[in-house]
């Protein structure tokens, strides 16, 4: 005979293959607590609304606390026809306690009691997330205290552009950061919406309340049309964007720390508790665990296409489809938490070299602009100064010369605006202290930002 709890209205048994292949338990298993909280809190409701006794509410409830109790102890088996963890449970809960456990389902389907179990999974997850982002922002603003007089070479196009100071860049990294805290933070607000009571799709007709088992389980509300609470998994979605967006940002952190740590650069060494060598080559460190962060970033991209494909298609409201948000929902959660993790370890013992920084930002005519600019404060209109700062660069480059090397009498065969003072400027931390806009370079404006983000994540 047929022993699944569905299988009323069936005649045969769910062909092996068939089973094997619709089996979600392994992937849905990881939520097994979700699913124990929300049922204790369904039974409940129940009681409380007068659907069951009273008796076999502290029944259910004392028999989920010890499979509970159970899984603490790892010693929960599930048994080889478990669809699912949802009827796992209801299965062990009725060899416990009896027929009363089939009470449980009472004004409850599968489609809105997995919704709820992954919506307090993902919300619990999402909470950890925005813990590690703010540990990770932490990491750049210590770094950014610690080398806040570093000057270093400033890029555009990966060509030498102006100099910029270390902390400056350290803490750009520490806005893209914020503002992927704010989509999580967000997204998080959306989904803390109660699907229970929704049932299969077009809610109960037992007396339920909705909104009392949504302030049991910590929601702000229920989610309003009971068609729409089962048949989305936008949620996931939303998760996996924010997070495509999140490990792009992880990902070129890890791309520079990667080039930083070449010779050519120079610019940073890892710290060997985050670095490899190789089974080859003896002298070889190998930034590894930058490189897969940015290698990880692709598979989250991918789960967030694997969702969107998974729900384009399918009508309203629930379809089996939707049992394959497992995989890319978990598979995104930890591979942003992880990424997360080997980021903050990376950036708090990585050495940064300040000398060679420095040397370089000397280099490749990066305060060429202040040269403009010098013109310009000489009432010398803009594009031609540029013109004239472009001529320098070139004669510079046809002698072999830095701007550094050049002598007044060598600029002012250039223009004849050119005083004196004009040597300061070609130097790169003059350039670096001659910016005046809020949110620059400058080590005032650097101050200020670090004075910011010091009080902003003090909590």
């Amino acid at each position: 005979m047929n022993n699944h709890l569905w299988s009323g209205r069936f005649e045969e048994t769910l062909d092996a293959a068939a089973l094997a292949f619709s089996r979600s338990i392994e992937l849905d298993g990881r939520m097994v607590r979700e699913d124990i909280a929300g049922s204790i809190a369904h039974a409940r409701m129940l009681g409380d609304c007068g659907v069951l006794p009273s008796d076999d509410v502290e029944a259910i409830v004392a028999g989920l606390r010890e499979i509970e109790s159970e899984i603490d102890a790892g010693t929960l088996a599930f048994d080889g026809a478990d669809e699912d963890i949802h009827m796992a449970i209801e299965r062990r809960l009725t060899e416990r306690i009896g027929p009363t456990g089939g009470r449980l389902h009472t004004a409850r389907s599968r489609n809105d009691q997995v919704a709820t179990d992954e919506r307090l999974y993902v919300r619990a997850a999402l909470d950890e997330i925005v813990a590690l982002i703010a540990g990770l922002q932490r990491a750049f603003v210590a770094r950014a205290e610690e080398h806040r007089d570093v000057v270093m070479p400033g890029y555009t196009h990966m060509q030498r552009a102006q100099p910029v100071l270390l902390a400056h860049h350290l803490l750009a990294y520490v806005e893209m950061l914020d503002r992927d805290r704010e989509r999580m933070l967000d997204a998080r607000r959306r989904l803390n919406r109660s699907p229970l009571g929704a049932a299969a799709l077009a809610g109960t007709s037992f007396p339920i309340d909705r909104e009392a088992i949504a302030r049991a389980l910590g929601f702000d509300g229920v989610a309003g049309n009971s068609i729409d609470a089962v048949s989305d998994r936008d949620y996931l979605i939303e998760l996996a964007s924010a997070s495509s967006i999140l490990m792009m940002h992880l990902s070129r952190l890890g791309e520079e720390l990667v080039l930083w740590s070449t010779v050519e650069f120079g610019f940073v060494e890892m710290a060997d508790a985050y670095a490899t060598g190789s089974s080859i080559m003896p002298q070889k460190k190998n930034p590894d665990m930058a490189e897969l962060v940015r290698g990880k970033a692709g598979r989250v991209f991918g789960s967030l296409v694997s969702l969107l494909t998974m729900m384009k298609g399918t009508p309203l409201a629930y379809n089996r489809d939707m049992q394959e948000d497992k995989l890319p929902m978990l598979d995104v959660i930890e591979t942003v938490k992880g990424s997360l993790a080997i980021c903050t370890g990376m950036i708090a013992t990585c050495t940064f070299k300040h000398e060679r920084m420095a040397a370089e930002a000397e280099g490749g005519f990066s305060t060429a602009t202040e040269l403009a600019d010098y013109l310009v404060r000489r009432g010398v209109p803009f594009r031609d100064a540029h013109a004239v700062a472009g001529s320098i660069v070139r004669g510079c480059i046809d002698r072999g010369a830095r701007l550094g090397d050049l002598s007044l009498d060598d600029l002012r065969q250039y223009s004849s605006a050119f005083d004196d003072d004009v040597l300061g400027v070609l130097v790169a931390a003059t350039s670096v202290e001659a910016k005046r806009s809020t949110g620059s370079t400058s080590p005032e404006s650097v101050a200020a930002q670090l004075e910011h983000w010091r009080s902003a994540l003090a909590s």
